[in-house]
């Protein structure tokens, strides 16, 4: 009797420990290109988590393209919360898979953004294709460099702020606007499945003239070459990139991770985290904090997706679903 008792003390002493071991971990899944900003904000959330009493937590990463994270998601990744680059890619987490519920942009401020980037590109010294904005980049000369937008929110943005900006300039001319897309997407070199393959190919395989990313990678890039081989332009008109973040409902239930989870993703929005995040050239929606920072962010009129494309759900449909606009365009231009 004494022998059953003694193992099941130990059953549920090894139970509790597994328990204690799982809560003690928050696993990110992340986009392309987040590794070093949440390489610095993960230390800065656990010391503060430690320091409000908490037990000691460590947050672990996963990063590819955001669809293709989604897709993991659904495949059975117990991420305790995503920070994507696409609302698209979190609501598929609702969509087809009842992760997390129908109204998860209302949890948080901002459309639960806690910050967001922009469309910029990036040149080779000397700026020798003369890029100013996006008209120069459809001239027959100019070879482009950009994630393909099938696979990358990077690339969706990229394909959107050029359509955007087309349709702009054209006044909503739509043949306009299709023409100059055509000219666009025939002047791509390489599609990469994600935004770090697309810096490794302009980078390192030194292809291609200009690099199109977010204005946060762009800059990052050029911080790592002192010998300024790289310059930086913002187009006049260009996107509003925002960068959803959610916990995952159903896994943070099944982790015992929700009040960890919860504490991290508000952090995001803590001043501190905000110092952090524009360190590593991203925006935010704080006014003061970008006022003290004009220098760095040069003035661009963005726009949002939802102002020129009506919604996400119609974006995904009508350009990036199979046979939909981006692959027409694509056929006409090897024509």
């Amino acid at each position: 009797m004494k022998l059953k008792k003694l193992k099941g003390l130990i059953l549920v002493m090894t139970l509790f420990s597994m328990s204690i071991s799982k809560a003690a971990e928050l696993l990110n899944s992340s986009y392309d290109v987040s590794r070093e900003l949440f390489a610095a904000l993960n230390p800065a959330f656990e010391n503060q988590w430690h320091k409000e009493g908490n037990p000691a937590i460590k947050i672990k990463q996963s990063h590819a393209g955001s669809s293709k994270q989604a897709l993991a998601l659904l495949q059975g990744l117990r991420a305790d919360v995503v920070t994507y680059n696409q609302v698209t890619d979190v609501q598929l987490l609702h969509d087809r898979g009842h992760l997390i519920p129908a109204d998860w942009r209302k949890r948080l401020p901002n459309n639960s953004s806690p910050f967001y980037s922009t469309m910029a590109f990036l040149v080779r010294k000397g700026n020798p294709k003369h890029i100013q904005d996006w008209d120069d980049l459809v001239a027959s000369d100019v070879k482009l460099i950009f994630p393909n937008p099938k696979t990358s929110g990077n690339g969706r943005y990229t394909y959107l702020a050029a359509l955007g900006a087309a349709n702009l300039h054209n006044g909503g001319d739509q043949v306009k606007s299709r023409e100059w897309m055509r000219r666009f997407l025939s002047n791509v070199e390489v599609f990469d499945t994600g935004s770090r393959g697309s810096t490794t190919t302009f980078v390192e395989r030194n292809m291609g003239d200009v690099l199109i990313s977010f204005e946060s990678e762009v800059k990052s890039i050029q911080n790592q070459y002192t010998d300024n081989i790289y310059e930086v332009i913002i187009p006049s008109l260009d996107i509003m990139a925002e960068f959803p973040v959610t916990l995952v409902d159903k896994n943070v239930e099944r982790n015992g991770t929700i009040k960890a989870a919860k504490a991290y993703l508000n952090y995001l929005y803590s001043p501190e985290s905000q110092k952090i995040i524009t360190s590593f050239n991203y925006r935010v929606y704080n006014k003061q904090a970008m006022d003290a920072l004009k220098g760095r962010f040069p003035d661009s009129h963005l726009f949002r997706v939802e102002d020129q494309f009506d919604s996400w759900s119609k974006v995904m449909i009508t350009h990036f679903a199979s046979g939909g606009q981006l692959d027409q365009i694509l056929a006409e231009g090897h024509q």
